[in-house]
């Protein structure tokens, strides 16, 4: 580990458990799981990915291409396929903090249909997931949080999203939010709660509060082992310095990472 990164670890909030900054193989620089890139043609049946990105042709590891002349993963078209990092150990599913850059216009630079940069999910979007999206229709595109427990708890009779005010519920909505192709735009998401009456997740968006989803009470039945940190799904674009801490970080903390 060179010593600007540690210099850079150092500077970071207490409680880091992941940090994957792309660098040579994309392996994670800090995991208290398994610190592996892996790719595989989908996500259906919880596939056993290949370590790196052979699996996913329209993205690659860029040196020089991330913030502060790091490595990047970039989305060179619709990525289809699975990018992931395995959660287990990586993440504290009672309570935490997401975090990571994005790089794009998407408006211009995103294909026809929903874009979720990130999911963190064992499932599918709307059942035990938390992620970040780019809307399909809106112009300019909506980018969204969505928080989801157990499908059949807050969705029993499988209501479509577009008929469904529990769906909507569970979203944060910035319908002109601040990315673009020429600066990175820093995503935060704080998670504490989730599957009690309390339950809650916020949306940071470049330091700033966008909102919060509360009242998140159904269970997430995660099953650790074979749940993903999910990347580029349907994405095109850049993506950089991946970070995952163990706890819910405070609205200075996050002002401070996104300054980093």
């Amino acid at each position: 580990m060179n010593l600007l990164l540690l210099l850079a670890l150092a500077a970071l909030p207490d409680g880091l458990l992941f940090h994957a900054s792309f660098e040579k193989d994309g392996k994670a620089t800090v995991a208290k799981g398994n610190a592996q890139l892996f790719s595989a043609a989908t996500y259906k049946n919880n596939p056993a990915g290949q370590p790196g990105l052979a699996a996913a042709p329209n993205v690659a590891l860029v040196p020089g291409a991330g913030r502060n002349g790091s490595g990047a993963l970039r989305f060179n078209a619709k990525n289809e396929n699975a990018v992931y990092f395995e959660a287990a150990k990586n993440v504290n599913f009672a309570a935490g903090t997401i975090s990571f850059w994005l790089r794009l216009d998407p408006n211009k630079d995103l294909a026809p249909g929903y874009c979720d940069p990130f999911q963190l999910t064992d499932k599918d979007y709307n059942n035990s997931a938390i992620w970040v999206d780019f809307t399909k229709d809106e112009r300019p595109r909506h980018f969204r949080l969505g928080v989801f427990g157990a499908l059949k708890a807050w969705n029993p009779t499988d209501i479509p999203p577009d008929k469904n005010p529990a769906f909507n519920n569970r979203l944060v909505v910035h319908k002109n939010p601040p990315f673009t192709a020429a600066q990175w735009t820093h995503v935060a998401i704080t998670h504490q709660g989730l599957g009690t009456p309390t339950g809650t997740a916020s949306l940071y968006l470049n330091g700033t509060l966008i909102g919060t989803a509360n009242k998140i009470p159904e269970a997430f039945d995660w099953a650790p082992e074979k749940t993903k940190l999910r990347l580029g799904v349907n994405y095109v674009g850049l993506f950089d310095d991946l970070m995952i801490f163990n706890r819910p970080l405070n609205a200075a903390e996050i002002k401070s990472l996104g300054a980093n």
